[in-house]
C-alpha cells in the first residue's frame, strides 16, 4: 500500500502532521492544534552552556495528555519507533530567554559583562557617577543630545522606562506584550543632599529653609510621584522612597518622629490617588539607620488604606539578609492580625551590604538565603514556621516577592502550587534589565497555565493562581536615571556570581539563535 506523505491526510482520517522541532523534537497537529511528544531519549542536557544536570524535573516540563487519535499516529502515517504515549507526556520547555527580542538580550550580555568583571566594574563606576552629577554641558546627557542619544538607546534603553508618557506607556505595554502581568513603576529624581546638608540635619520646619524644604525638595517628589500613579494602569505597582522627599523626611525618620504638616499632607494625597486608582504603593525600605521610621509610617498607613481582606494598598519592605527582620515582621504580622488589616509584604534579601552595619547583617550568604525563603514560605501559606513566629492568628497577606535567585523563585512556586496558598495575592518580580532568565521561568509558566498545559492531577491551580510575573522599572530624564542606575549598580557590585550567571544566559541565548539561524540548531 502506498504510504501517504506528511501533511496529506486520507479521507476519513483525523487532520494529522507533523513538524520536527529543534527545540522539541516531533509535533503533531491535529485541527490546527500543537500536540508535543518528546522523542529525545538522552537524560543530560547542557545548562547556559556551561554547566550540566539531569534532565528537567517535571516542575521544569510541560505537561501534554495524549489522545487515542495521536496514539495511532505511527501506524496512519508509516513513523517508525514511535513510542506508546503515556497518560501525560512531558517535553521540554523553550529555552530560556527566548521569550525577549534580540535586542533586550545584546544589551543584557553588554551590561552583565560588565558588572561581572572585576576589572570593568570600577571605571564603568566612574563614568556613570561622572555623567550623573557633571554640570558640564558635554558630560551632561540632558544637555548634550549626541550622548543623550547614545545612552537613551544602550543603558538607559536597558533599565529604564522613559522620559515622558509616552515612552513610558511604551516601554510598559511592550513588557506586558512579551507576558509579564504588569510592572512596578518607579520616580527616578531622587534628592542627594551636600554633606554640608547632611552634618547639618535638622528639622527644616520653620523659616526660609522650611520654604526651600518644600519648594525644592517635598513638592517635586509629591509631583513625580502622583504623575508616576497616573501612568500606572491596571495591575501595576508603583514604588515610593520617603527619603525622595529630603530633609525633613530624612530628620523625622531618623528620630522616629511622625511626617511633618507639609510631608503628611504629600503622602496622603499620593495613598488616596493609589486607593482611587487601586495600584497598591510599595514603601522601599533603606537604610537601617532610618528602617525603625519608615516602618512606624507604613504601619500607620497600612491601617488606614488596607481595610479589605486579602488585598493590600500599602506594601512595606522587608530585607532578608537582616538578622532582626523575621522579629520586626512578625510583630508587623501580629499587629495586622490582632487590629483586622491586610499586610502587605514586599520581601527582598537586602540592598544596603555596603552601608548597614555588617554585624546586623546575617553572618553568611546562606543564612540569607534560609531566611528568605523560610519568610516566603510562611507567607504564601500562611503558616507560622521555625522563623517567622507569633502566638496569633497568621493575618491576611498580599505578597511581592522581589528576587533574582531562580531557587528561591522555584520554591515559591512549588509552594504556590499547594491548596493552602489559595486566595493570597502574590506576585514575583525582577528589576528590568536583570535576573531575565529568571523572569523567562515565570513567563513561561504563565504561557502554560493560560493554555492549559498544568498536569491535570492539580485541579486547584489556575491562571489567577500562578505568581504573576513583574519587573521593577523607573523613569525620569537620562541625568536622572544615571543617578538610580548608579546606586542599582553599587548594590550589586557585590553580586558578581549573579551577574556571571546573567552573563552566561544571554550568551547561551545569543549563541542557541544563531545556530537556529543557520540551520544547525
Amino acid at each position: 500500500m502506498k504510504m501517504p506523505a506528511l501533511g496529506t491526510a486520507r479521507p476519513g482520517a483525523c487532520c494529522l502532521t507533523l513538524m520536527r522541532s529543534p527545540s522539541f523534537g516531533l509535533y503533531a497537529a491535529s485541527h490546527g492544534r500543537l500536540q508535543a511528544f518528546n522523542t529525545d531519549l538522552r537524560t543530560r542536557r547542557r545548562i547556559h552552556g556551561s554547566s550540566t544536570r539531569s534532565s528537567a524535573p517535571i516542575a521544569d516540563q510541560i505537561p501534554v495528555s495524549a489522545s487515542s487519535s495521536v496514539a495511532s499516529l505511527s501506524a496512519n502515517v508509516g513513523i517508525p519507533s514511535i513510542p506508546t504515549p503515556t497518560p501525560t507526556m512531558l517535553v521540554p520547555r523553550p529555552a530560556p530567554l527566548s521569550v525577549f527580542p534580540l535586542a533586550t538580550i545584546l544589551r543584557n550580555l553588554a551590561s552583565t559583562t560588565i558588572s561581572s568583571s572585576r576589572i570593568l566594574l570600577p571605571p564603568s563606576l566612574a563614568i556613570m557617577s561622572t555623567l550623573a552629577y557633571s554640570n558640564q554641558t558635554l558630560l551632561n546627557p540632558d544637555r548634550n543630545p549626541l550622548l543623550r542619544w547614545f545612552l537613551k538607546k544602550t543603558f538607559y534603553a536597558q533599565f529604564c522606562a522613559g522620559e515622558n508618557t509616552v515612552e513610558v506607556r511604551r516601554t510598559v505595554d511592550g513588557l506586558k506584550q512579551i507576558g509579564f502581568t504588569g510592572v512596578i513603576l518607579g520616580y527616578a529624581k531622587e534628592v542627594v543632599l551636600t554633606d554640608a546638608q547632611t552634618r547639618s540635619l535638622s528639622a527644616c520646619d520653620t523659616g526660609p529653609v522650611a520654604e526651600e524644604c518644600i519648594s525644592n525638595e517635598i513638592t517635586p517628589w509629591a509631583t513625580g510621584t502622583k504623575e508616576t500613579l497616573q501612568l500606572a494602569g491596571p495591575g501595576d505597582f508603583v514604588a515610593l522612597k520617603f527619603t525622595g522627599a529630603g530633609r525633613q523626611a530624612l530628620y523625622a525618620l531618623k528620630n522616629r518622629l511622625p511626617p511633618p504638616q507639609h510631608l503628611k499632607k504629600a503622602i496622603d494625597e499620593i495613598c488616596d490617588l493609589a486607593a482611587a486608582r487601586d495600584v497598591p504603593l510599595l514603601f522601599d525600605a533603606e537604610q537601617t539607620a532610618i528602617q525603625a521610621g519608615i516602618d512606624d509610617w507604613t504601619l500607620q498607613y497600612q491601617r488606614k488604606y488596607n481595610t479589605k481582606p486579602g488585598h493590600a494598598i500599602i506594601y512595606g519592605t522587608y530585607q532578608a539578609y537582616l538578622k532582626a527582620t523575621p522579629t520586626v515582621l512578625g510583630s508587623h504580622l501580629a499587629v495586622a492580625s490582632n487590629e483586622g488589616f491586610t499586610l502587605g509584604v514586599k520581601l527582598v534579601r537586602g540592598a544596603y551590604l555596603g552601608t548597614d552595619p555588617r554585624h546586623l547583617i546575617h553572618d553568611t550568604k546562606a543564612d540569607t538565603d534560609n531566611a528568605y525563603d523560610s519568610i516566603a514560605s510562611s507567607l504564601i501559606r500562611r503558616q507560622w514556621g521555625d522563623i517567622l513566629q507569633q502566638k496569633v492568628a497568621f493575618p491576611q497577606v498580599s505578597i511581592l516577592l522581589g528576587s533574582h535567585n531562580l531557587e528561591s523563585v522555584r520554591k515559591a512556586r512549588k509552594i504556590r502550587t499547594s491548596a493552602e496558598s489559595a486566595g493570597t495575592e502574590l506576585a514575583i518580580a525582577q528589576l528590568q534589565g536583570m535576573a531575565d532568565d529568571v523572569s523567562s521561568e515565570l513567563l513561561i509558566a504563565k504561557n502554560e497555565a493560560m493554555n492549559g498545559d498544568l498536569v491535570a492531577t492539580q485541579p486547584t491551580v489556575g491562571a489567577s493562581e500562578i505568581p504573576r510575573a513583574y519587573k521593577y522599572i523607573v523613569w525620569g530624564t537620562t541625568k536622572e536615571c544615571m543617578k538610580y542606575l548608579l546606586r542599582r549598580a553599587h548594590e550589586n557590585k557585590d553580586a558578581v556570581a549573579r551577574t556571571k550567571s546573567g552573563r552566561d544566559a544571554a550568551w547561551y541565548e545569543i549563541k542557541r539563535r544563531t545556530k537556529a539561524l543557520v540551520g544547525l540548531a
